[in-house]
């Protein structure tokens, strides 16, 4: 059984589960790869691969001349730690559909490549819907694509996951 049927299999999901999950599969970017970007509230390092940090810093200094505040909430997700996240959830109780319109399957998240970033604005709360009505959603929305950024999870994207005007993946 290969690793991702096995991972399958342990979160309750049937073995041809693989064969309509929509998302595709992403690779771990490996330790050396990945540098601090940011740093969160508890003063732990945000990760994120050299080429991302770089066209992190140059929009985010773009977006400042502009007068927008842009900070990064979260950045590379080990598979591991995404199987930490949905075992969460549903020990919480929730429904795994339900977990799966925003948290995409471990081995399937772009934050495992070290190119996705989550984004925010001061003033918003962190990864919500909300951040689509804030000057700095509108200025992504211009200004991002110059910057090697795209937001993966559009309104009905195809790969089914829930609407994330948060969630930036560089693609240089």
């Amino acid at each position: 059984m290969s690793a991702s049927a096995t991972l399958i299999a342990s979160l309750g999901l049937g073995e041809n589960f693989l064969a309509h999950y929509r998302p595709p599969p992403q690779n771990e970017a490996a330790e050396h790869e990945l540098q601090p970007i940011a740093y969160a509230d508890t003063l732990k390092p945000i990760l994120a691969t050299a080429t991302t940090t770089t066209c992190w810093k140059k929009m985010s200094s773009a977006a400042a001349q502009d007068g927008i505040s842009l900070h990064v909430i979260s950045g590379f997700r080990s598979i591991e730690y995404q199987i930490d996240i949905i075992q969460r959830k549903l020990n919480a109780g929730q429904d795994m559909n339900q977990i799966l319109e925003i948290s995409a399957l471990p081995g399937f998240s772009e934050h495992h490549t070290g190119r996705a970033l989550d984004l925010g604005q001061t003033g918003t709360p962190p990864l919500t819907e909300e951040f689509e009505q804030t000057n700095a959603f509108n200025w992504l929305q211009s200004h991002a694509r110059e910057f090697s950024f795209s937001m993966s999870y559009p309104r009905g994207n195809q790969h089914g996951i829930a609407f994330e005007p948060w969630h930036w993946l560089c693609s240089p």
